[in-house]
């Protein structure tokens, strides 16, 4: 797994000397305590250190055959399978004597493999190339095994820091004959393979992500000892058995469920035991759940769906009353009034004051403004438009219907025949001396006009008039 802050693929991740700010790098590192206290006497001190491999998720003993001090975070080189490898010195001094008794080695064993000497520039290099191998030997591994359809999953590849091995992790539900897939990886990677099986938490160890708490895997940053988890500690917490709710990443059972687990029993050990049944005079009263933090028992009666909470000084008093024969009357349960509910803060009022429903009227009401903001006033335009309605020139075309009769959408109509059809009567026409052909300039406007001769005057001839534009 690479580091949870740059996910860089140098030996100590971010290179914080070892102390990564997420984890991530130094997962498996101990805090050495015992580090500033001066050593008096050096020949009495721990000769075996703890290197650090693969960002933190893999950790050996070495010995230090020399007198030379090493401190945490420096690089070194160690003995590997038929060459070398490089890793991060964890941790040295007497905390190294308690780490080997904890995990049941001994310091003079001569199995212990032995540090060469402090990491130079080319080992480093050397391992940063074969580190950039790793990506590319995963893909190309993943599709041999798909191809010969075998039930495995390779989640990661650790390459030894000259490139002479590897080890391949993967996980399976069963056995798998990987023997004809060693030697595809032998003869395509050109290195020592190593298969090694690992469980489903050790896989999200190594690939880690973000918890539903938004923080990162417990396994990923500080957890490496995994104890079972099952459901009993779900019950003790009162939490739904939800599997869903209750499965991490690796799709089993979250280990965050074992960290308040012994909080939960020392707060259960004043409730009375053998409460689950009461005898009362309606039935018997099962017990539902026990709230730890009211220090209230729930129980249920049969045929009624209401929860009656009770005290458990209550529930010890009707214990007693049962063993003696007698069923209670009734339960006598606790009136539960809610307190945050009277001293809520302002802001959570405000925001319970505010609907859907008000916030759609409100959107309603301002299109309807803007649609009839945008409609002219006036006559209805979808229908024929009123005869003398336009005096200023001829209506364009649009949408909204069709145009009325008599217009010319190419100038004024000139003099001559009607061929759109017969002209609108306006009214009965005034009597006058009018001899000439009267121009059809559109149609006239609708108005109040007197009946009789004009007031005006004659109308003038409309031969003698002057060519204005107006007459073809």
């Amino acid at each position: 797994m690479g580091c949870g802050s740059c996910g860089t693929g140098t030996p100590n991740g971010c290179k914080s000397n070892g102390g990564c700010s997420t984890g991530g790098c130094n997962r498996l590192n101990v805090h050495d305590w015992l580090r500033d206290l001066p050593v008096d006497d050096t020949a009495s001190q721990c000769r075996v250190v703890e290197v650090s491999f693969k960002q933190g998720s893999r950790k050996d003993f070495f010995r230090n055959p020399t007198f030379q001090i090493f401190e945490k975070g420096d690089y070194v080189t160690v003995e590997g399978v038929n060459g070398f490898d490089v890793g991060e010195i964890s941790l040295t001094g007497e905390l190294v004597r308690m780490q080997l008794k904890k995990s049941g080695t001994d310091e003079f064993h001569p199995e212990i493999k032995k540090i060469l000497r402090a990491s130079t520039d080319k080992d480093i290099d050397t391992f940063k190339i074969s580190k950039g191998r790793e990506s590319d030997m995963l893909a190309k591994s993943r599709a041999y095994a798909r191809d010969l359809k075998l039930q495995m999953k390779l989640s990661e590849i650790e390459l030894q820091a000259d490139g002479k091995k590897g080890t391949f992790f993967y996980t399976a539900d069963d056995r798998i004959d990987f023997r004809e897939l060693i030697r595809m990886f032998a003869n395509e990677f050109k290195v020592k393979v190593e298969m090694r099986q690992i469980g489903i938490r050790q896989e999200a160890a190594k690939v880690g992500g973000i918890g539903s708490c938004g923080r990162e895997l417990c396994c990923s940053t500080w957890l490496h000892d995994f104890k079972s988890v099952n459901t009993t500690a779900a019950r003790y917490q009162n939490l739904s058995i939800n599997q869903t709710k209750l499965s991490g990443q690796c799709g089993r059972l979250k280990c965050c469920l074992n960290f308040e687990l012994d909080t939960y029993l020392d707060a259960l050990q004043a409730f009375p035991d053998y409460a689950d049944n009461l005898q009362t005079q309606m039935g018997t009263a099962f017990l539902i759940k026990k709230d730890i933090f009211k220090n209230l028992m729930w129980y249920t009666l049969p045929n009624n769906t209401k929860h009656f909470p009770l005290t458990i000084e209550r529930v010890k008093e009707i214990k007693k009353l049962n063993q003696q024969g007698i069923a209670v009357e009734e339960l006598e349960a606790v009136e539960i009034t809610s307190k945050n509910k009277e001293v809520e803060p302002e802001f959570v009022e405000l925001v319970g004051q505010i609907s859907l429903r008000s916030l759609e009227k409100n959107d309603r009401r301002r299109r309807d403004q803007q649609r009839n903001y945008r409609e002219p006033q006036g006559p209805n335009q979808n229908g024929p438009r009123p005869q003398g309605q336009n005096q200023n020139g001829p209506r364009p075309q649009g949408p909204n219907g069709p145009r009325p009769q008599g217009q010319n959408p190419n100038g004024p109509r000139p003099n001559g025949p009607n061929q759109n059809g017969p002209r609108p009567n306006n009214g009965p026409r005034p009597q006058g001396p009018n001899n000439g052909p009267r121009p059809n300039n559109g149609p006239r406007p609708q108005g109040n006009r007197p009946q009789g001769p004009n007031p005006n005057g004659p109308r003038p001839n409309n031969d003698a008039r002057p060519e204005d534009g107006n007459n073809a």
